[in-house]
């Protein structure tokens, strides 16, 4: 073949993951149809739990752009919108900080893109997918090359990324179902004649709703969201002067703008794939899950689809994955999408510039007040309160992420998230517990045992922790013994290694 696993679509989410699988050793071609990166923007905020998914493989500074990187001491207070109102705060639901980055999508692909290729995986531009077709143990991705010629590539598994109209999704015939467009928007970067005199940030009128990140050189990014009905031609071209019109009609009064770039419109549309697996060919990000941009929930989910499904997908490669692993990235992300689907559907309705909106919008802004209502807000557009189901529901830790930690070693200083960089599963013996490393001693060969102690206390001696941060299993402090732990092991990462 000629190539362990296909990628189709080169942006952040593919990237990222033909790293992830690259970092295992698995033959990964990424197949992109634009023959060079189009260096738009369309996200730029890195929530909590990508940021610290990111940690854990040593990217998190990378994938900063200048010479700012977001602190990770905590921080009292950390404002943040549901529904353009600015009354969230994100603080109280983070354990581990920066509870948000700065981190402009195409920065991060490329960031992403030069990890892949540095760890081994080729990346083909100017190469359009036309067909993906499984044949028994293999998948056959016709691709179109710049020239009009033709290829077939030969590989074991395909991953669509290749965004919301996803060539992979249609051709393997998983459906794609939810909610169509009820609202217009465009966007778009101009240079502003005063960006001083901008409606900067969220601007709500009678007629719709403006939002400017406005920068005072160069260019800007505008966007407008249009409640009156959905694009007559969704595929249409936006030009400048019905995307500079938009703009003055919402805003009501003129701005002087010129030089546009990267002007497009989008929608309310809420789709999800029914299924992120179809035989030998699985799903994510933008092909797996399209909503509105609130809160730039889109490319977060969109990541953490990656790094869910890289180690998973690279077990089965390398023959090493129990059975029902590959599974799991279904079980697990699906759901996920399928919430933030629904928070971004409730914030869609609470914008509505019409005045029965009002009332609804000032409730909903004492509601989020409340302690409770705002970490409940909190957790879900940060991504803090995903639990996987693991199977073990009276375990405290077991599905959860674990929060960094300073850790001592024999071998000197560490922490939680360094002991992950190489993305193997990681069993940490917090209390020299030699029962627990006896229970593993089957593993060496695919997880790490690491003694280790904490400088804090906690209410757990032992953790066994997935390649992704997510603890399998965990034993209490209390010396009870290893229940549990072998077959957290083989759910995970196989029987034991041959003897």
């Amino acid at each position: 073949m000629d190539a362990d696993v296909v990628i189709v679509g080169g942006g952040p989410v593919g990237m990222l993951l033909a790293g992830e699988l690259a970092l295992y050793g698995v033959r990964t071609t990424v197949l992109e149809k634009e023959p060079n990166p189009s260096g738009e923007s369309k996200a730029g905020t890195l929530h909590a739990r990508t940021a610290q998914s990111l940690h854990r493989r040593g990217l998190l500074e990378a994938v900063q752009p200048g010479r700012y990187v977001a602190g990770r001491a905590p921080r009292r207070h950390v404002p943040f919108h549901f529904g353009g109102l600015p009354h969230l705060d994100l603080a109280p639901v983070i354990e581990e900080f920066p509870a948000m980055v700065g981190s402009p999508q195409a920065y991060a692909e490329a960031v992403f893109a030069q990890r892949a290729v540095r760890l081994g995986a080729r990346v083909v531009r100017g190469a359009e997918v036309t067909e993906v077709r499984e044949t028994g143990q293999r998948v056959e991705v016709t691709v179109r090359r710049e020239d009009g010629g033709e290829r077939v590539v030969r590989t074991g598994w395909v991953v669509g990324c290749d965004g919301a109209r996803s060539t992979v999704r249609r051709k393997t015939g998983i459906a794609f179902t939810g909610t169509l467009p009820t609202i217009s928007c465009l966007m778009g970067d101009v240079r502003l004649a005063d960006p001083a005199g901008a409606p900067s940030g969220w601007n709500r009128t009678p007629r719709g709703w403006t939002i400017f990140w406005v920068s005072p050189e160069g260019h800007s990014r505008v966007g407008t969201y249009d409640f009156r009905g959905p694009h007559p031609d969704r595929k249409s071209p936006v030009t400048f002067q019905e995307f500079r019109a938009e703009v003055e009609r919402i805003t009501g009064h003129p701005v002087e703008m010129d030089a546009p770039r990267h002007l497009s419109r989008f929608s309310d549309a809420a789709l999800q794939a029914e299924h992120y697996r179809a035989g030998r060919v699985l799903l994510a990000g933008d092909s797996a899950h399209v909503h509105f941009p609130a809160g730039g929930q889109g490319l977060n989910t969109g990541l953490q689809d990656a790094l869910n499904l890289g180690w998973k997908l690279a077990a089965c490669v390398r023959g090493e994955a129990p059975a029902g692993l590959l599974d799991t990235y279904h079980a697990e992300r699906h759901p996920v999408a399928a919430r933030v689907l629904e928070n971004v559907r409730a914030q869609v309705a609470l914008m509505h510039p019409g005045p029965s909106t009002d009332a609804l919008r000032r409730l909903f802004a004492d509601l989020m007040s409340m302690d409770e209502v705002n970490a409940y807000l909190a957790g879900m557009v940060s991504g803090s309160d995903i639990v996987y189901d693991v199977g073990r529901p009276a375990d405290p830790l077991a599905g959860r992420f674990v929060p960094e930690l300073p850790l001592k070693t024999a071998d000197g200083t560490t922490g939680l998230a360094e002991l992950l960089h190489a993305g193997r599963p990681v069993l940490l013996d917090l209390a020299d517990r030699a029962d627990v490393r006896r229970a593993a001693a089957g593993w060496a060969g695919r997880v790490d045992v690491v003694t280790a102690w904490a400088e804090e206390a906690l209410p757990v001696d032992a953790i066994l922790l997935r390649p992704d941060g997510y603890a399998a299993w965990s034993a209490p402090a209390d010396g009870a013994g290893t229940e549990g732990l072998q077959a957290a092991l083989r759910r995970w990462f196989g029987g034991p290694d041959p003897e």
